[in-house]
């Protein structure tokens, strides 16, 4: 029988993988595995099957699931089979009998998995829930799915043009945090590196050809830097390699834009990683003797020095860094770790199983915890949901202490309040503070490495609005919210009670629909947020019931609406934006857009486009609280937009947040200051004060960027003002 090329390419495949993995299968499960295959090959070889999906791809993904992460027999036969479970060819049963293992929490997980995507081409929210809950079940799918990933990603060519935005956009928001908090740095990187290179090819590009254009040199530096290194390390009597690793293009894009500053001006665009051949008892030691010779010979950063050796990571990533002062006055960043350490960081969990009962697996399922209890919180927004998420994933940690001496983990920049709340619930919601290394301290403090913490509580502290914004936790942040809700619905109850009470003193009959009425007119999201402010004495009941009467009273004139310049901004006047401004796509013309409501972009903003679905274009600022959600949701409809020409006669409607001392003298000030700009006019004001401060919303109509920037400097220069931010 002569093979067709493709059927060659993949016995050879198949072939290779069994030549490095020998013990993975045995002689008869070989046997067994190659029939199925064959079988299910020749059943699809005619179908003319979507990228990614063919039995090539499968055991290309089988490589990457084997040589790359370090996963065993029952991923194997899970990436293989699982789709033929699907198409009822071979039961999970049959699976686990024929092949003495058990695939059946992976094959369930992964089914579960496709039938989300079949819903959608991108991740809705709820179903990106039940998504991350089907990882939580068994963290090989987890692991599976992300060399899945890696494999599109590595040949995202071959898809349609119109879905590769899409699958980058959400590698990058998903799959490569993900394999970042599994441990899988090196596959975290090459995703980062991809999607930029989908996402952004014109900067990736750019730094590509900058990065090949120094390779000469950095080359020439990195041999110099190891050269008396190595010398010095022999003295130890050690096996060991040493080499320079060049950051991938995402970091180096990361840091152009968190510094704001060139490509040039990046110093450490390479590290050097010394790998020691060492054994587990003495793998501390050895690891700090080659750490005295580096800062020995080169002169060290201490506040660069990072110990992920006696304290892991809690994916497991254990590492010694420092950053010292190399040839020609520069700073290199230097790695130092064994053997078992490297590969546990190149290939994460799956490293940990293969040195089981050396370390703990406790970190993962905190963190899997961590990740239900952000689940288990249904009234998340979805914006709010991603933040969460995304934050439990980047947390880089701190370890405090209890009284007695019990470590405590916590993300770095955790609160005191976060602290109260990762030991018991009722302990943070009546904490009013700590003592910390024996002083006292707020609920707000942030706490450091090392620190020894006692929460302090009173029975009367309970949670308020304020929390949210001094926890990091998700923990805490469900917590308080559930604390709040409750609160609120005592008072929507008590509310509801006390105007059901006078309202039948006043023979007056209590009608639920014309209170909903009532509350909306009076501009209440809900009727329980009139109910709130009824128990809570901020509105008057006599208004209300003279309100109700009126309700239906054509004639009763109405009070004036006092709206806040946030809803105020919700409703802008139209923007008569010039066509030649603003830029959209492949330079489109005549293409109906408008500006969105949900972040009031203005001219100089950094924008995208939104396809609707009427067909339009709605134009958002990048940093729009919506486009996570959107660029998440519909990749495949986000498209470019930048402003062009002059802003010339168009104003821009923009909410400015302000706060600082209660004293009517200061708003006063700040309105005669806007009055006199003749660029800038005042559409609106609202003011609440509160314990001292005061809180005002201002909409301004401004022409561009340049015109807010210089507005919101001076407005930040009035005396007694504390902040000025856009809202």
């Amino acid at each position: 029988m002569t093979l067709t090329p493709a059927a060659t390419s993949i016995r050879k495949k198949y072939n290779q993988l069994l030549r490095l993995h020998p013990n993975l299968f045995t002689p008869a499960e070989r046997l067994t595995l190659k029939n199925i295959l064959v079988e299910h090959y020749a059943s699809e070889k005619e179908q003319n099957l979507a990228p990614g999906r063919s039995i090539f791809d499968r055991i290309h993904i089988v490589g990457i699931v084997l040589d790359e992460i370090g996963l065993g027999k029952p991923a194997v036969l899970s990436v293989l089979l699982h789709e033929m479970t699907e198409k009822g060819k071979i039961s999970v049963k049959e699976i686990n009998q024929r092949f003495n293992t058990s695939v059946d929490s992976i094959i369930h997980g992964l089914s579960h998995v496709e039938n989300l995507y079949k819903r959608n081409a991108s991740i809705e929210t709820e179903n990106f829930r039940k998504l991350l809950l089907t990882f939580a079940e068994d963290i090989r799918v987890i692991l599976i799915m992300v060399a899945e990933r890696l494999y599109v990603m590595r040949n995202l060519d071959a898809y349609p043009e119109e879905i590769r935005q899409g699958i980058a956009r959400e590698c990058s928001f998903l799959y490569a945090p993900l394999a970042h908090r599994m441990g899988l740095y090196a596959i975290k990187s090459e995703l980062e590196d991809l999607s930029l290179k989908y996402t952004n090819r014109e900067i990736y590009k750019e730094i590509a050809k900058k990065l090949n254009e120094t390779k000469r040199s950095r080359e020439k530096y990195i041999a110099e830097f190891i050269t008396p290194l190595k010398e010095k390390l022999n003295t130890l009597g050690i096996t060991f390699d040493i080499k320079g690793r060049t950051k991938s293009i995402h970091s180096i894009y990361s840091k152009i834009k968190k510094q704001n500053t060139a490509f040039e001006n990046i110093y450490d665009l390479f590290a050097i990683r010394i790998i020691i051949d060492a054994p587990i008892e003495k793998e501390k030691a050895v690891c700090w003797q080659a750490y005295s010779i580096v800062t020995d010979m080169y002169q060290p950063n201490p506040k660069r020095l990072r110990d992920w050796i006696s304290i892991p990571k809690s994916n497991g990533y254990e590492s010694l860094h420092t950053t010292v002062l190399g040839p020609e006055e520069k700073w290199v960043e230097v790695q130092i770790r064994t053997r078992r350490m490297d590969e546990i960081a190149e290939k994460g969990l799956a490293a940990h199983w293969k040195y089981k009962g050396i370390k703990s697996e406790s970190g993962m399922d905190e963190w899997l915890k961590n990740i239900r209890e952000i689940l288990e919180n249904p009234e998340l927004n979805a914006v709010d949901f991603m933040d969460e998420f995304k934050l439990n994933l980047y947390d880089k940690e701190v370890f405090v202490f209890t009284p007695n001496g019990d470590l405590h983990k916590l993300p770095k920049g955790a609160t005191v309040l976060d602290f109260a709340f990762s030991i018991h619930s009722e302990l943070g919601s009546k904490c009013v503070g700590a003592k910390v290394n024996n002083k006292n301290v707020p609920i707000k403090h942030v706490l450091d490495n090392g620190d020894q913490v006692q929460i302090l509580t009173s029975p009367t502290q309970k949670p308020n609005q304020a929390w949210l914004g001094i926890v990091t936790t998700s923990k805490a942040k469900n917590k308080i919210r559930q604390a709040l809700k409750e609160v609120e619905f005592k008072d929507a109850e008590i509310g509801r009670e006390t105007l059901i009470r006078r309202f039948k003193n006043w023979k007056i009959e209590l009608d639920d629909g014309n209170i909903s009425r009532l509350a909306k007119k009076k501009g209440y999201k809900t009727v329980s947020d009139l109910y709130q402010e009824l128990a809570q004495g901020k509105l008057d009941i006599l208004l209300i019931k003279d309100a109700y009467l009126n309700l239906d009273k054509r004639d009763t004139i109405q009070e004036p609406e006092v709206k806040s310049a946030e809803s105020f901004s919700k409703e802008p006047q139209q923007v008569d934006v010039k066509e030649d401004v603003l830029i959209i796509g492949q330079d489109l013309k005549n293409v109906d857009f408008k500006l969105s409501k949900c972040c009031n972009p203005i001219y100089g903003d950094d924008v995208f486009g939104f396809v609707s679905v009427t067909g339009g274009i709605k134009i958002h600022r990048t940093d729009c609280p919506n486009a996570p959600q959107l660029i998440s949701r519909f990749g495949y409809r986000i498209i470019k937009a930048r402003w062009s020409g002059k802003s010339v006669g168009s104003l821009y409607p923009i909410t400015l947040r302000i706060v600082g001392h209660d004293d009517i003298g200061i708003v006063a000030n700040i309105t005669s200051l806007i009055s006199k700009e003749k660029n800038i006019q005042l559409r609106s004001i609202s003011i609440d004060s509160n314990a001292g401060l005061f809180q005002g919303n201002i909409t301004l109509m401004v022409n561009d960027t340049k015109d807010l920037e210089a507005i919101v400097k001076k407005i930040k220069l009035v005396k007694g003002v504390k902040n000025v931010s856009r809202a």
